[in-house]
């Protein structure tokens, strides 16, 4: 693939992709002590070729976590991958994260939209990149707690924030459990993504569907389901596939048993994202090489898939043309 082919990330975790760099600028900051060594820092951030569960893949998030606790390093962190997408010629991200997790006294869940804005606008202004924010409720939550990333999301919707999604243990709290948040959601006419069907059944993401997704993040148990796909395929639901990320968290076994061609034949509005750009040490462009390698991406289904990533995306319609100019 060549290096400045244009692409589009839609699924990308903030804490999951900082890069050692910022990291190491970060923990500075806030007293933490890292290793010396490259190879050693990276093995606190980055999964090995043998993570065997999801468990294990969130251990990564430790350090992250930890070094965003003000609002200078929340508008790092977006600069930072931002940086790195435009880096890689992409141009377009939709970078999502959860305010609730690092909210706390002298630091507002407001206070880091707003910081995590001004990184993002920084990085506009510095390359040829556009982006917005995701907000994530968690299922761990109460629902009366998530309402206030409802709230946040209308305050900031079209001033950066262009959706809400839903993370977090999905098999130990189903999305019916957030019904409330998601019809607020629906009726303040805010969009939203939910991670459905990454690690639980075909079930969630129909749930999902019928709470009024726009997207669902993975969409992995929906393999096999016709009547899961038949319902993403007539309400043209974007799936956020992350083909790294589900082999390391074993969402699927090995990559000769990605569903990435089945959804792509039946139709899907299929697109292809980083989902941690670090912890799993990948980039678009290295899992648009590794569909390829796996033989389930022809060279010229390439620009077919990041019109799909244009069309699925939570911008503006302005951006949308803009995004499909730059495609081809």
């Amino acid at each position: 693939m060549k290096n400045n082919t244009a692409t589009i990330d839609l699924h990308c975790h903030l804490d999951g992709s900082l890069s050692p760099g910022c990291i190491r600028a970060l923990a500075k900051t806030a007293g933490i002590t890292l290793p010396v060594s490259e190879k050693g820092l990276r093995s606190c951030l980055q999964v090995e070729p043998g993570c065997r569960s999801l468990k294990e893949y969130l251990e990564k998030f430790g350090l992250p976590l930890s070094c965003l606790i003000s609002e200078e390093s929340f508008e790092t962190a977006a600069y930072d991958v931002m940086a790195q997408g435009a880096g890689e010629h992409t141009i377009y991200m939709e970078i999502r994260f959860a305010p609730l997790l690092s909210a706390a006294e002298g630091l507002t869940s407001r206070q880091i939209v707003e910081s995590v804005l001004r990184g993002l606008k920084k990085a506009e202004e510095s390359f040829q990149i556009k982006g917005n924010i995701i907000l994530c409720a968690m299922r761990h939550m109460p629902w009366e707690k998530n309402m206030e990333i409802v709230e946040l999301a209308r305050e900031y919707l079209g001033q950066g924030v262009c959706a809400i999604d839903l993370a977090g243990d999905e098999a130990a709290f189903p999305v019916l459990g957030q019904k409330r948040v998601f019809e607020e959601a629906a009726r303040l006419g805010i969009p939203f993504t939910i991670h459905a069907g990454e690690c639980s059944s075909a079930e969630s993401i129909q749930n999902a569907v019928e709470l009024g997704a726009k997207r669902i993040g993975h969409g992995i148990a929906m393999a096999g389901n016709k009547d899961a796909i038949r319902l993403c395929r007539q309400r043209e639901i974007g799936i956020e596939m992350c083909p790294t990320s589900n082999l390391q968290t074993k969402a699927v076994p090995s990559m000769g048993q990605y569903p990435f061609r089945e959804f792509w034949e039946e139709g899907l509005l299929v697109t292809v994202n980083t989902d941690n750009r670090t912890v799993s040490g990948t980039t678009v462009t290295q899992e648009l090489e590794a569909l390829e390698q796996a033989g389930y991406l022809l060279p010229e289904e390439r620009k077919q898939l990041m019109q799909n990533a244009a069309k699925a995306s939570f911008a503006d319609n302005a951006v949308k043309d803009w995004m499909l100019e730059k495609i081809g």
